[in-house]
């Protein structure tokens, strides 16, 4: 198994998060700021070279009644223009709550909120991509 990424894709930034050499857990990496579609693809072009990643999984947002909203649309859009200029499998994966998740984690753990906004897109990230790898190691 070699390395998967998780993205938590946004209007004005993609979380990031990449998974250990086996595929067990997560680790949420960097929050990338949005610049333009070639500035940020080209950024995860370099992490992926960087980590030796093999597989991609982007966050959809679903609406509670799985409907897909604008932002799940953008999504879409984001894994195809992605799966196209990275040559790499790009997978949905539906991360509802994920956000929520994240951010009761952080508080739990007593992050304080002006830290809470610079890491909470990382950590959303990390649980989309966890999600991800758990799925497949109940299928092992």
């Amino acid at each position: 198994m070699l390395r998967v990424m998780g993205l938590d894709f946004g209007d004005r930034t993609i979380g990031v998060a990449v998974s250990d050499a086996f595929g067990w857990t997560a680790q949420g990496l960097e929050t990338i700021i949005r610049k333009d579609m070639g500035a940020d693809i080209g950024r995860i072009k370099e992490l992926v070279q960087e980590y030796g990643v093999t597989k991609i999984v982007v966050g959809l947002p679903k609406n509670m009644n799985s409907t897909i909203g604008p932002q799940g649309k953008k999504a879409i859009e984001f894994a195809k223009v992605l799966e196209e200029a990275a040559g790499l499998e790009v997978l949905l994966w539906d991360e509802r709550l994920s956000t929520v998740a994240a951010e009761r984690m952080l508080i739990q753990g007593e992050v304080r909120r002006a830290k809470r906004k610079k890491v909470i897109d990382k950590v959303a990230a990390a649980y989309i991509l966890q999600g991800y790898l758990d799925s497949k190691s109940s299928m092992r």
